[in-house]
């Protein structure tokens, strides 16, 4: 018997199907607005399976996000802060970038991230959470694998348009700086609570 949630339960390729759940929109038409880079945006005529029509849904594509919950054998976590534009201000955050145009092995990329963001690498590696950003708008998702027992294995290598601090922050300290506002990042703020529920589970 099919349970809610049961990874097995869905038919149409997403994690567990429920009773009962919606049926997907029918894209009735579908246009590219722009294909930059950073900002790639399609417009799309949409009907919901009640019949109504959407005349104008847009939609912001992204290539998978990568995220990194490094911690030391010394049980530090690796973050780093650096500034944000959108913002216009500084907090913490964990490593994290996005992946190359083409690449697959998203855990690669995360180890990639961590390296150049901070020069750290190495340990025991697994998936920790997949999560969205914003699921109504954007096509992405994004992966935070779990490094347990990293070290510094070479020196960091920034891209021209980072600028950006290296910090060891205690496990202990995480409830403390979180609940204090140094992390703004829900996309980062989500694994690490995880994180912690998963060490008090265990």
């Amino acid at each position: 018997m099919k349970r809610p949630g049961d990874p097995s339960a869905g038919d149409d390729g997403s994690p567990g199907g429920w009773p009962g759940d919606p049926a997907k929109w029918d894209v009735l038409e579908s246009r590219y607005i722009s294909r930059q880079e950073w900002h790639t945006v399609r417009l799309e005529r949409v009907r919901l399976p009640n019949g109504n029509e959407i005349a104008e849904y847009w939609v912001s594509e992204y290539r998978p996000w990568v995220n990194v919950v490094a911690v030391t054998k010394a049980d530090e976590l690796v973050l780093v802060r650096q500034y944000r534009h959108g913002l216009g201000a500084v907090h913490l955050e964990l490593p994290a970038g996005t992946t190359d145009a083409g690449e697959v092995d998203l855990e690669a990329a995360a180890r990639r991230e961590l390296a150049e963001e901070t020069g750290y690498g190495g340990g025991t590696w697994s998936p920790l959470i997949t999560l969205s950003a914003n699921p109504a708008l954007q096509n992405n998702l994004t992966h935070t694998f779990l490094a347990e027992s990293v070290e510094v294995v070479g020196a960091a290598r920034l891209e021209a348009s980072e600028d950006l601090r290296v910090h060891l922050v205690p496990v202990g300290d995480l409830d403390r700086l979180i609940a204090n506002g140094e992390f703004v990042q829900a996309l980062h703020v989500a694994p690490l609570l995880w994180y912690l529920h998963r060490r008090v589970a265990r």
